[in-house]
């Protein structure tokens, strides 16, 4: 017990010295994370609006894969992307595998399915009564969707918040694709599991407390959006 708390106590002030490792995992997990939830939110807000806005056969099936997929194993989507970026894959021309860029893919291709889902949900939410309002005061189609995406943007901002958390949390697209490179791909996850592994108990700790804390982070905006909704 009394090596535990030495740890923990150790690990505090690892951070309050800013160890330069501590810094370097915490930047490039922060930059992968962010980077991967910008790109999917640039793809699946205007997927998700087209599939809420038109009707088509298959859209329930659609919309039923895309919440099916919310919880796909991390590890499957790195084996998926492992694949296509190894040597033999069809991409592995791109030299993608063990790199940051890789690693981004990852977490964009995880995170999608989250973002596009609940972009949906967020346009369900919309009171069908403004969806009415705007086009009997003449609103085109495009501005009746403006309106609406308006009127549910804390909804599609908490969803985003959430996609981020998913990201700098998941473990199996950052040892898959990332490997785990000291200083060039090692992240929160991967480098917690091997410090842990390794004995290493105070940096595995420090690693934690951040994480936690931007958990605690995430989950205070989202609590404060969902307040604004």
């Amino acid at each position: 017990m009394n090596e535990i708390i030495s740890a923990i106590l150790q690990a505090v002030e690892l951070i309050m010295e800013r160890d330069p490792e501590l810094i370097g995992i915490t930047r490039l997990s922060l930059y992968i994370s962010l980077t991967a939830t910008f790109i999917a939110s640039l793809i699946s807000i205007p997927i998700g609006g087209i599939i809420y806005f038109y009707e088509f056969r298959g859209k329930r099936t659609l919309i039923n894969l895309i919440q099916t997929l919310y919880s796909v194993p991390t590890v499957l989507v790195g084996l998926f992307l492992f694949l296509l970026i190894s040597q033999q894959g069809p991409f592995g021309f791109l030299n993608l595998l063990f790199t940051p860029t890789g690693m981004i893919i990852g977490q964009t291709l995880l995170i999608l399915p989250i973002l596009i889902g609940f972009t949906i949900t967020a346009l369900v939410g919309v009171s069908i009564q403004i969806r009415e309002l705007a086009i009997s005061l003449g609103a085109s189609t495009y501005q009746t969707i403006i309106t609406i995406i308006k009127e549910a943007r804390y909804a599609i901002m908490s969803a985003v918040i959430l996609g981020f958390g998913r990201a700098i949390s998941e473990v199996g697209v950052a040892i898959l694709i990332g490997g785990n490179i000291r200083g060039f791909t090692r992240n929160f996850t991967t480098a917690i599991s091997l410090e842990t592994s390794r004995g290493n108990l105070v940096l595995s700790i420090a690693l934690g407390f951040i994480l936690l804390s931007l958990a605690l982070l995430i989950n205070l905006v989202l609590n404060y959006l969902q307040g604004k909704d």
